[in-house]
């Protein structure tokens, strides 16, 4: 590992520009002006996730790696670990083998504090609101929607009460409840701020409150969005680290692509795109998921035009979409691999809705059979899709040459982003879109509460945020083989004034995660 000050050398980056964090570790000013024409910029995404994992961050930091070695300037821009799954399922969010960036246990756990700031200025927010009310109430607040955070998976602070006994000595409870920090609008906006006058807009506009007629309260009404700025300026700058072959790294920012929107900072990505040639960035999950939002919403709001899209897969998690036990993966199984393929074809399906050009980039496992991968080039090759098979999960950067001279050929192809629906659709039109286009689903099917939601909010000129199980197209998560057209169902609609986006809630999924019956905290 090199001193962090020598890669900042590397990319020409002032000493100036940058703040220190120790050795190995350093922010740096934002750059934030429109990107050259001639930059390009790769999403790198993938099949549906399981438990064998596919390699998404993994092939992310082995493409940086291949393209920084074959003469190419190239930063690639990540999503910060949440300490949620760090503690929980996952594990941490670093690539692996020889295509990972480092230091691992610094990045894991608190970075350079940056959730930290968030969840503070989050609830500082909470804080204020419940002071209002505790001095007098002159807003009038009847229902308050605002959420506190936590960076922590912990299912028992999803629902609470809330207790205040005024200054005029009233008894005041209301029910309330924490989600997980990467899961808030704060996050979210903090992650979608073209510059630093759009975040202080977008932090005025934040919902947090409403009147007895339904008037909504803001958080510029209570006066402290230089206070959220103030905790929040350290922050906003992208967070510095290092692959194993010291190329650069922009870690900044961490929505989760399940239940938020799934992708790092426009902070980093524009500040990439302003140093570099490449930039490769990473939407979290599938491409039904992260990836239908950073097209949908963060390239639209961004103005970001991709250049190539990445799928990444593996036979052992292709087996797994088809029926294989996760134990017995080892084994050779070409009736699961076929099924299983089904699931990689729907994701080529939603790259092409999208009008992109794509890869196929395959993550080998010495468990791979001859048979297995003949099987899988023969789909790929029957079907005219481009791919490579990479080993750099052993072999770095070397085992990614042939994936990056395809990236560089792709994304030298003219081509335009086309949305998957328009900002000026309907609401309900813009959820059925992506539910038939990215799912593969026959329809919508909606809870009474959320069709009141849907006409009270059916004018809004908002981005849609689907939050549902990632493991399948469904919105039941023991579907993960699909026999039969499926409805995706949504119990409700939250609006993010701030973020502009609805966030539409389908199926039973949460926005604080529960710990597994043996969370990752224990093996550690």
């Amino acid at each position: 590992m090199k001193p962090i000050i020598d890669i900042l050398n590397k990319y020409n980056i002032d000493k100036q520009d940058a703040i220190l964090y120790g050795q190995y570790l350093a922010k740096i000013k934002p750059i934030l002006r429109q990107p050259a024409i001639a930059k390009k910029l790769i999403l790198v995404t993938a099949i549906s996730p399981t438990p064998a994992g596919e390699g998404k961050t993994t092939i992310s930091i082995g493409l940086n790696d291949a393209l920084n070695k074959l003469g190419s300037k190239s930063i690639v821009a990540l999503r910060e670990p949440s300490m949620g799954p760090v503690f929980g399922v996952k594990g941490g969010a670093n690539g692996g083998g020889k295509a990972q960036v480092v230091p691992k246990e610094d990045i894991d756990l608190h970075l350079t504090g940056d959730f930290h700031a968030i969840t503070t200025a989050n609830n500082l927010i909470s804080a204020c609101i419940d002071n209002h009310v505790y001095w007098g109430n002159e807003l009038k607040i009847d229902a308050i929607v605002w959420r506190r955070v936590l960076d922590i998976n912990d299912r028992a602070l999803r629902q609470i009460e809330v207790v205040i006994d005024t200054h005029q000595h009233k008894h005041i409870k209301y029910r309330t409840g924490f989600d997980i920090t990467a899961a808030s609008e704060l996050m979210a906006i903090f992650c979608l701020a073209n510059n630093h006058q759009e975040l202080e807009k977008r932090i005025d506009k934040i919902i947090v409150a409403y009147t007895k007629s339904r008037k909504p309260i803001y958080v510029k009404d209570f006066g402290i969005t230089g206070a959220v700025i103030k905790i929040l300026k350290n922050a906003l700058w992208p967070n510095v680290v290092q692959s194993l072959e010291g190329n650069m790294c922009l870690m900044h920012g961490g929505p989760f692509a399940n239940i938020a929107h799934g992708c790092n900072s426009l902070f980093a990505t524009k500040t990439a795109m302003n140093i570099a040639d490449y930039t490769i960035t990473e939407a979290g999950f599938g491409s039904d998921l992260g990836g239908e939002k950073f097209f949908d919403i963060v390239c639209n709001n961004g103005k970001l035009q991709p250049n190539a899209v990445v799928i990444v897969t593996s036979i052992r998690a292709l087996k797994m979409h088809g029926g294989s036990d996760a134990r017995n993966l080892e084994s050779a199984n070409l009736t699961t691999l076929r099924e299983g393929i089904k699931n990689l074809k729907q994701h080529i399906k939603n790259i092409e809705n999208f009008n992109l050009p794509l890869i196929v980039a395959v993550n080998q496992f010495d468990s791979d059979t001859p048979e297995e991968l003949h099987e899988l080039r023969s789909f790929l090759d029957y079907n005219k899709i481009l791919y490579s098979f990479t080993t750099l999960f052993a072999d770095g950067s070397q085992g990614a040459i042939d994936l990056a001279k395809k990236v560089i050929s792709l994304a030298s192809q003219k081509n335009k982003l086309r949305p998957i629906y328009k900002l000026t659709d309907q609401l309900e039109a813009k959820i059925l879109k992506i539910a038939t286009s990215c799912y593969g689903a026959k329809g919508v099917r909606y809870s009474p509460k959320a069709k009141i939601k849907l006409k009270q909010l059916n004018c809004s000129k908002t981005w849609v945020c689907i939050a549902k199980t990632p493991i399948t197209f469904s919105d039941n998560p023991k579907e993960i083989i699909i026999t039969k057209p499926f409805n995706i169902y949504v119990k409700d609609l939250i609006l993010a004034n701030g973020a502009n986006f609805v966030i539409v809630m389908a199926g039973d999924v949460f926005r604080m995660p529960g710990l597994p019956r043996i969370p990752a905290a224990c093996k550690m």
